[in-house]
């Protein structure tokens, strides 16, 4: 860093005041005032992605009218990259920039505005001075009328809610701001205080979700031995159908369906989510892999440990809610069987391994495409197969003394308390190799690096369960495709690798018309007294010209795993048992 920048970067005050003029309309306005400048240009910047989600979102693109001015007086702004407008300040001390943000996109990690409300993802709301992220900022909002409060993680200034102060940029980037009239209320767990946001209604149960997700938060607290925050944030935007989550360091934004609360699978979906992102505060905020920060908020910080930092955090979302006591055994395992499906029914799994995943998350996880089943994998998914299979390792290689839980809380206590960094691929390895007690470099080679098979049943048997196929014996036909109803129009919308349909020609974007000159009408019957090995005629609609395609059924290879346990479980089997699902 230029030594003149710093020294002048010591005095200056930021603050911004966030006003919604046009809330209808969907429009923040800014007004950024910094003071105490001592240089001739000033450089500022919008960050291009949000730490969590790992995609560059370009958040510049909804920034217009960019003015700034000093003394009453217009300044010369040009914008000089995609996102990144420098001011020249030559003899000034204090300057005043003023920008418009659009935000109409729903979803955990972009600001969204109108007339009911205001989330402010905040990445994508605050410019920042280059090279000053260190330097701490006050935020003052003027709610628009009817809105009554602010919730976020941020702290209060002199005791005004619509004021908030943030210590340096990762931490306001960190803390995404909700204000409007959101039904808010509270609880204690492991020495926090925990408020959780409603917004946009619903049927929950408030006295049931406070003893719930306190459970939840004592049982996680258990596993790293510390509650590192005083003050935590659930931030529930509810809608008509809504999902998804994204962490932070003192709160989390979830998104969940509103009237979803009062039917069982979805208020267990729902404390699933909050288990999620709840874990996060130390899996990903605090232990980190080392490419996560100090973040570079201009382009993308590659690492390939999300299978550790997400895939992990997926395995502990359900083990969590049964070790809370929340879900049976039974559902755990019907859970865990979810996951082991959900891997072995994409044909990815046999393409792309899960550090690759992991890497390539910036360019393929949030942008998939319709081939995407067939080339990659979801670091979540296999992440959390990883991590089960892991901890049953652990747990049936010290007969029980340990488990993927005393992993966990040593690289935390190791390398964010102690060593306060990130940790390496290999400094990860070597923490699950102490717990477990031996090398790991096989494990790594096929589960991690690699695509052999997984051997479920040698990792559940550690615990006196086996899965079984229930479509083993099924001699089902299938195209090997998926089809969408629109309007009529039977839309072929993916093609399986490897299946009929695959190999036979069949293609994304064609409209199914007949098959053997019978027009489909209905999918799930379209196949009926049909059997593998059959060769059909397959009438398309291919950018509107008439294809007929000759194609050889073949079997259904899709697998539906259940966890069965062992009849004759052993002594040992049984120990690990008790201690992997808490019995």
């Amino acid at each position: 860093m230029d030594n003149t920048i710093s020294k002048a970067a010591g005095a200056v005050k930021i603050s911004y005041t966030v006003t919604f003029p046009e809330a209808q309309a969907h429009y923040a306005d800014v007004e950024m005032n910094i003071a105490g400048l001592k240089q001739n240009t000033l450089d500022i910047k919008m960050p291009v992605w949000t730490p969590g989600s790992y995609l560059v979102r370009e958040f510049a693109k909804n920034v217009e009218s960019f003015s700034a001015g000093a003394n009453g007086k217009v300044l010369v702004a040009q914008k000089i990259d995609k996102n990144c407008w420098r001011i020249h300040t030559d003899g000034l001390a204090s300057v005043t920039i003023k920008y418009r943000v659009y935000c109409f996109e729903i979803s955990v990690r972009t600001s969204f505005v109108d007339a009911s409300h205001g989330f402010l993802s905040t990445t994508g709301i605050f410019m920042y001075p280059d090279k000053m992220l260190h330097q701490p900022s006050t935020v003052h909002i003027v709610p628009y009328p009817g809105w009554t409060k602010v919730s976020t993680s941020l702290e209060e200034v002199n005791g005004d809610p619509f004021t908030r102060h943030a210590p340096n940029y990762d931490i306001l980037f960190d803390s995404p701001i909700e204000v409007g009239s959101q039904d808010v209320f509270g609880f204690d767990a492991a020495g926090v205080k925990y408020e959780v946001a409603m917004v946009g209604g619903g049927n929950y149960d408030k006295e049931k979700l406070k003893v719930d997700m306190a459970k939840i938060v004592v049982q996680e607290t258990a596993v790293f031995g510390e509650n590192p925050n005083k003050r935590y944030v659930f931030l529930v935007h509810n809608y008509l159908r809504g999902g998804g989550g994204l962490e932070h360091l003192s709160s989390t934004t979830l998104g969940a369906s509103r009237d979803s609360y009062a039917n069982e699978s979805g208020y267990r979906n729902f404390l699933s989510l909050v288990a999620h992102e709840h874990f996060h505060l130390w899996n990903v905020k605090r232990l980190r892999p080392i490419a996560l920060g100090p973040f570079d908020y201009d382009k993308e910080n590659y690492t390939s440990d999300l299978w550790i930092a997400e895939g992990f955090t997926a395995y502990y979302q359900n083990i969590i809610l049964r070790h809370a006591g929340i879900i049976t055994p039974a559902g755990y395992l019907e859970a865990a069987a979810g996951e082991i499906n959900g891997l072995e029914n994409q044909p990815g799994a046999k393409i792309q391994p899960l550090a690759e995943s992991s890497f390539d998350a910036w360019i393929k996880a949030y942008r998939p495409n319709e081939n995407s089943v067939n080339t990659g994998i979801s670091y979540y998914t296999k992440g959390a197969v990883a991590g089960m299979l892991l901890d049953l390792e652990i747990i049936n290689d010290t007969k029980g003394k340990s488990s993927l839980d005393d992993v966990m809380k040593y690289m935390y206590d190791t390398y964010y308390k102690l060593k306060k960094r990130g940790y390496t691929d290999v400094e990860f390895k070597q923490g699950l190799e102490k717990f477990a007690g031996k090398n790991l470099d096989d494990f790594y080679k096929k589960y991690i690096y690699g695509l052999t098979p997984v051997d479920y049943n040698k990792y559940l048997g550690y615990a006196g369960y086996k899965i079984t196929d229930e479509l083993a014996e099924s001699n089902e036909p299938t195209l090997g495709v998926t089809i969408a109803n629109n309007n009529g129009r039977k839309i072929v919308t993916t093609v399986l690798r490897g299946s009929a349909g695959w190999i036979d020609g069949i293609n994304v974007n064609d409209e199914l018309t007949a098959i053997d000159g019978i027009p489909v009408t209905d999918v799930s019957t379209m196949l009926n007294g049909k059997k593998p090995g059959d060769k059909i005629s397959v009438a398309v609609n291919r950018d509107g010209l008439p294809v007929t395609l000759p194609v050889t059924l073949l079997r259904n290879n899709k697998v539906k795993y259940k966890v069965d346990g062992l009849a004759d479980a052993t002594p040992q089997q049984l120990l690990v048992r008790k201690k992997w699902l808490a019995l």
